[in-house]
């Protein structure tokens, strides 16, 4: 886990092997303990870390852990390659996700960090 400060936004960043979402509980646990240790809201994962069922939104997975970190006030941006993804479900998801102001699906890290930036300091 890094914590970067870019135009005086502050940005975590946890990679790969840090943590493992498998399921919505452990997920915000863990979440809100990077938010509580780091004292930061603003979070860029990899998308390694995340379990497949959150990319298979029948499972619910992915709408039950947006809306808790919606709650908590918690900005994330997934970063990783998602075109081998061929749900139209899915593909809507993060397009509209990424017209939002709470949640990004990126190619990079550095594409992740500037979108925070760019939303965090309009």
């Amino acid at each position: 886990m890094e914590k970067i400060v870019k135009n005086n936004i502050e940005i975590v960043i946890i990679e790969e092997n840090e943590i493992n979402i498998k399921q919505a509980t452990s997920a915000i646990d863990a979440i809100m303990d990077i938010k509580y240790q780091t004292n930061c809201s603003n979070i860029v994962i990899d998308k390694k870390c995340i379990s497949e069922d959150f990319f298979q939104l029948s499972t619910g997975l992915a709408g039950e852990v947006f809306q808790k970190l919606i709650n908590y006030h918690i900005k994330l941006a997934i970063v990783g390659d998602f075109s081998m993804y061929t749900s139209k479900a899915l593909k809507d998801f993060i397009y509209e996700s990424n017209k939002g102001k709470a949640f990004f699906f990126v190619e990079t890290q550095q594409q992740a960090i500037e979108k925070l930036c760019d939303m965090l300091g309009k």
